[in-house]
């Protein structure tokens, strides 16, 4: 798999500590793909991380990070003209606001000559985010280039997580171009929330899907308790694992990257939306974006249990 976009240097506070009282940030890295490539990479995909980052140490710090996880950052361009962006988290008791600095970043300047790479070429999957379109004309043209090309000719499907953020939008844009370039792929991941925020207060699944026909396998996320998966044979459901949340940033992503990881291996849906809970109940235990997943053997048994078990269970 290929995993494409910006990822940044973030500081956070330790909770339960907000950004204005604390005595001191912990620095780590943050972006929807790179989160997603280094679950993949935990869950024994072969994963390439595409991007740019800026000539400074931000920017190194990134690169390393991810290519710690065990995700190929080969191909990431180091960008010497401008920098590598920066975000700021900041806990509170409404949940976690984040900060941005980013731009003029260098993956700003991302553009479609990316989609050349050469790892592309090889890759069953190309992962992209509605992150990417928001930061630049530059990125928007570069997805836009990625999703031209119908399915039926496409070398290698494509997955595209909605990952709506307001503040990078100029008001009123999102809708009709999230949901375009939605429309367009082969996967798709959408939480309920983002999806009334942008096309209705009162859409259900069932019309999430009406909107979103093009793509092969649509997953619509309903927060904490539950996600459905919607294909043109089925519709599945698979309730959400009771877990400690810390912070939710992050854990959409690792949902991502369960659910694919658990496609790619030839799995069903319900095994594949389980996969995509234990993942993102791993994210939801810690402060950062990234976190260690249940052993091998727990995974396994955890993905058997028969479905009244599965909601009783609790994520270890």
């Amino acid at each position: 798999m290929v995993c494409l976009g910006e990822t940044m240097a973030a500081l956070a506070p330790a909770p339960p500590d907000s950004l204005d009282g604390a005595d001191s940030l912990r620095l780590s890295v943050a972006g929807a793909e790179s989160n997603v490539a280094m679950y993949l990479a935990d869950l024994g995909v072969s994963v390439s991380w595409l991007s740019a980052v800026g000539d400074d140490a931000l920017g190194r710090r990134v690169r390393t990070a991810v290519a710690r996880a065990g995700v190929d950052v080969s191909g990431v361009r180091t960008d010497p003209a401008r920098p590598t962006g920066l975000l700021l988290k900041d806990p509170g008791a409404a949940g976690t606001r984040v900060h941005y600095y980013r731009a003029g970043s260098a993956a700003s300047a991302l553009a479609p000559d990316v989609l050349d790479d050469e790892r592309l070429g090889g890759a069953a999957l190309l992962h992209l985010t509605g992150v990417t379109p928001a930061l630049s004309p530059t990125c928007r043209a570069l997805v836009e280039h990625a999703l031209h090309t119908p399915p039926a000719r496409r070398t290698h499907a494509v997955s595209f997580d909605v990952n709506h953020r307001p503040a990078l939008w100029p008001p009123g844009t999102a809708p009709r171009v999230l949901r375009d370039l939605a429309d367009r792929a082969d996967i798709v991941f959408v939480g309920l929330d983002e999806a009334q925020d942008l096309w209705g207060a009162g859409l259900t699944g069932a019309d999430v899907r009406g909107l979103l026909s093009g793509p092969r396998v649509l997953v619509v996320k309903d927060g904490g308790r539950s996600a459905t998966a919607f294909t043109e044979r089925e519709v599945c459901d698979v309730p959400a694992l009771a877990t400690e949340v810390v912070e939710p940033v992050g854990a959409g992503d690792a949902f991502a990257a369960g659910f694919l990881a658990g496609l790619l291996r030839g799995t069903d849906l319900t095994r594949a939306l389980r996969l995509g809970h234990i993942t993102a109940a791993s994210a939801l235990k810690v402060v950062g974006d990234h976190g260690p997943l249940p052993g091998q053997d727990t995974v396994a048994a955890m993905l058997a249990l028969t479905g009244p078990d599965w909601c009783r269970a609790r994520m270890p």
